[in-house]
């Protein structure tokens, strides 16, 4: 997911997606632990994807903020 990707969604459609998204980490942290993991590079895709979103919602709160 790229960072444009993000921008052109909305702030309920990133909050559905972050919430998505933390669900599979859940689930891969539980694979990896129990050594079902195939795809080792999905856990690193996954938070990085979470990273994006958390970045780009804070700055649409801060740009909110500065507005007022």
């Amino acid at each position: 997911m790229k960072p444009v990707d993000v921008r052109a969604k909305s702030t309920e459609e990133l909050n559905d997606q972050l919430l998505q998204l933390k669900k599979e980490q859940f689930n891969l942290r539980f694979q990896r632990a129990s050594g079902q993991l195939e795809n080792t590079a999905r856990v690193q895709v996954v938070r990085r994807d979470i990273a994006r979103i958390k970045t780009i919602l804070g700055e649409r709160t801060r740009s909110a903020e500065a507005g007022k």
